[in-house]
């Protein structure tokens, strides 16, 4: 199988992060595995995509650190998508805000003309292009979701914040790794109109409900074709745990990961978003659980999986890989029959 990544940056991935964990894992199955920046995808003028990668051959690794560090250092070789099976989308488009804003929708867009070659995009381009920012999040049930208004408008946020008595959430509409989330109260509602302009500065503002289980952290769960992944009975999930007062649990601000227990709660959470995710044709993607709430579903480049793996010693890396080896197949038994979403969720 050739299996190629797409990343943000070839120069801003570190070999400990999830892509890197993926690609190492199809590596070992003997696999050709490439890894593409984004900045590095182009369309050929017979009509397919072309790229600049790194891909590595014919050597022994003990960790996917020396694995990857070793691609870094390789020079770069072309490929197209004539030569591909799988193309997975794994860079993170809200990282490119206010930095690479060209970079944004690259991949999706250059991943549809990879389609017209029958290579398996993961997750389903079309998708994910509904999915650039958090509106994508209120299409699920409203039963998963706190109360949400998401405005520009000052009086109806204010409106918003009485009615949660004076406590609420406010972060930007497109983002992530909890840039730019801040908690409202008594205490800091003289600073409502700035916070609202800062945010509002960079599109529009999304105001939240205030979980009070959210002071304990939040729980970061993977969900592969829909359902939690899960390796002899121990579940790819973590709590996410801050403990310097932020109101953030993310692991880039600061957030400390731990071992949780599933729930049957967590699982009937899980259960409900199922279907939309298999009708996106998302096939691994992270979703982040405050109480019986569903707070955000990452569908871009979901992290930490290797992290989990480290904590329960076990490897989720390995069974994502199986579960795109036999896409590859049903697309081969089908001969074009089964469209990208479809094979995207098998």
């Amino acid at each position: 199988m050739k299996l190629a990544f797409i990343i943000n940056d070839h120069n801003t991935e570190k070999p400990f992060y999830t892509t890197p964990g993926l690609g190492y894992a199809a590596y070992k199955r003997g696999h050709d595995v490439y890894f593409i920046g984004v900045g590095e995808l182009s369309y050929a003028s017979k009509g397919h995509l072309s790229v600049r990668c790194k891909t590595i051959k014919d050597k022994n690794f003990n960790s996917q650190e020396t694995y990857f560090k070793a691609v870094q250092k390789e020079e770069f070789t072309r490929i197209t998508s004539q030569d591909l099976d799988v193309l997975f989308l794994r860079n993170n488009p809200a990282d490119e805000i206010n930095e690479r804003d060209w970079a944004q929708n690259a991949a999706f867009i250059f991943g549809e003309i990879a389609m017209r070659n029958g290579v398996i995009v993961l997750n389903h381009p079309a998708s994910l292009a509904g999915a650039v920012n958090k509106m994508y999040f209120q299409h699920f049930p409203e039963i998963l979701r706190p109360k949400t208004i998401i405005s520009r408008d000052h009086g109806e946020i204010k409106a918003f914040f009485k009615t949660q008595k004076q406590k609420m959430i406010l972060k930007p509409l497109q983002g992530s790794g909890g840039t730019n989330v801040f908690m409202m109260d008594k205490k800091n509602e003289h600073n409502l109109n700035q916070t609202i302009d800062a945010i509002a500065r960079d599109g529009y503002v999304i105001a939240q409900e205030y979980l009070t289980e959210a002071s304990k952290g939040d729980t970061r769960l993977f969900l592969m074709n829909g359902e939690p992944l899960e390796v002899d009975g121990k579940y790819a999930m973590m709590q996410r745990v801050n403990n310097s007062k932020d109101i953030r649990s993310n692991i880039h601000a600061g957030g400390r990961p731990e071992t949780v227990k599933m729930t049957e709660k967590i699982k009937k959470l899980a259960e409900i978003v199922k279907p939309k995710l298999v009708q996106d044709g998302m096939f691994l993607v992270g979703i982040d659980i405050v109480g019986d709430k569903l707070m955000e579903i990452n569908v871009f480049s979901p992290g930490g999986l290797n992290v989990t793996g480290d904590m329960y010693d076990a490897d989720f890396c390995t069974p994502v890989i199986k579960a795109i080896e036999k896409k590859v197949y049903f697309r081969d038994m089908y001969s074009g029959y089964l469209d990208n979403s479809r094979l995207a969720t098998l």
